[in-house]
């Protein structure tokens, strides 16, 4: 009996002590996930090096930035480098939604080199890092420029409809499709596009950090989006790349795969460990997005292994974007946790193979999937719904005044 009484005053530290760790770790998450705080970016801004003019091709080669240091993603307001071309906050917030992302002069395509981008498949895409450029065929040498590759895809006129929507820079056609005999449904929207940067990105509250959030219907509303989804979160982690409008944000070492976007219109995804911001900056990156894991293999096939958890490979509701050729895009939300079932990572790169994609990339899902349509979501999000820290946009581009 009296071992028992002596024992009361050590399980009473115990709790204590397991108490004030839970309160300390509760403040931390609070203070770290949950509490908006604006971070301090790279200071990068990316030019256009294309112009989208009347078919100019003469080349002109520009000289590639070298930044200081793009790891100053920290909480402590790190400084920008000595290499500044502009302030990443004011430049976000003078791109979003405007969407023009073009230096003033007048410049000329340039077409990189394979090894520029560690090499492109043999669809005309580009696998995982690892490749070799001299076994890849090169074929990024005789691009033809977005205004005259798809120009049967425009409409001098904008024309609206339930489904569409065309106009002299952007055609969007969506659809609500079933999968595998009805058991799942998800949302195909194709996508081309005159002017690469139509495709754009928002931040929530038009605000770099961690723990800023809005709903992607807002973030349409708010930039004049046609078309919205969802992205990869980016303020839920600090690893990884975030490129947004040409802005680079962040490029920390990441495990996850990366997906880049470029002013040329090329798209590209490879391994975390094989991304180089020296090359983004030269080769000109418009998006970059740090989530995956990557859906086709270097040939544009299914694959069935995939660098992530478990927990993301079951069927799950889903965002992924996909990639058929520069200017042709497709995003697709899978609805799930519902009378939908969702997707495996395995069902989903088998729809992206059979939809004839080359390149194609999973991005947040679960109740972050989201698909916004001229105005309104078009899904049935999981529970409801989250707001997000960022979504991708198809919209118009805002000219000068």
């Amino acid at each position: 009996m009296a071992g028992n009484t002596q024992s009361h005053p050590v399980l009473k530290k115990l709790a204590a002590d397991a108490l004030c760790a839970a309160l300390v770790i509760f403040v931390f998450a609070f203070f770290h996930h949950v509490l908006p705080r604006e971070k301090a970016a790279s200071g990068i801004v990316i030019e256009n090096p294309y112009v989208s003019s009347s078919g100019a091709n003469a080349k002109e080669e520009q000289p590639a930035a070298q930044p200081e240091n793009t790891d100053s993603d920290s909480d402590s307001g790190a400084t920008a480098p000595k290499t500044v071309w502009a302030d990443a906050q004011t430049a976000s917030r003078s791109r979003t939604g405007t969407g023009t992302g073009q230096s003033s002069s007048s410049r000329s395509r340039r077409s990189p080199s394979s090894s520029s981008r560690g090499g492109m498949n043999s669809k005309g895409g580009s696998g995982l890092a690892g490749e070799t450029a001299g076994e890849i065929e090169n074929t990024q040498n005789d691009i033809t420029p977005l205004d005259e590759k798809f120009a049967w895809a425009f409409t001098e006129e904008t024309v609206v409809t339930d489904t569409g929507y065309t106009s002299p820079n952007v055609s969007v056609t969506v659809n609500e499709l079933s999968y595998d005999g009805g058991r799942v449904t998800y949302y195909l929207a194709d996508i081309y596009v005159r002017d690469i940067t139509c495709f754009q990105t928002a931040l929530a509250q038009d605000t770099y950090g961690s723990g800023y959030r809005d709903s992607i219907e807002d973030m349409a509303s708010v930039n004049g989006a046609l078309l919205a989804v969802n992205g990869d979160y980016y303020g839920n982690t600090n690893e990884g790349v975030v490129i947004r409008n040409g802005v680079i944000y962040r490029a920390n070492p990441t495990t996850n795969d990366v997906c880049v976007l470029y002013y040329d219109g090329t798209m590209r995804v490879m391994s975390g460990s094989s991304f180089s911001v020296d090359e983004a900056i030269e080769d000109g990156a418009w998006q970059a997005w740090t989530f995956g894991p990557a859906l086709l293999d270097q040939n544009g096939q299914a694959i069935s292994s995939f660098s992530t958890t478990g927990m993301i490979a079951r069927a799950n509701p889903r965002t992924a974007i996909g990639y058929y050729e520069p200017g042709h895009y497709c995003m697709v939300v899978v609805d799930g946790r519902g009378e939908s079932d969702g997707l495996t990572l395995t069902e989903l790169s088998k729809l992206f193979e059979s939809l004839g994609c080359r390149a194609a990339y999973n991005l947040d899902g679960g109740n972050s999937s989201i698909m916004v349509w001229q105005g309104e979501v078009i899904n049935a999000p999981s529970g409801g719904g989250r707001e997000s820290s960022d979504a991708l946009l198809i919209a118009e581009v805002k000219k000068d005044a």
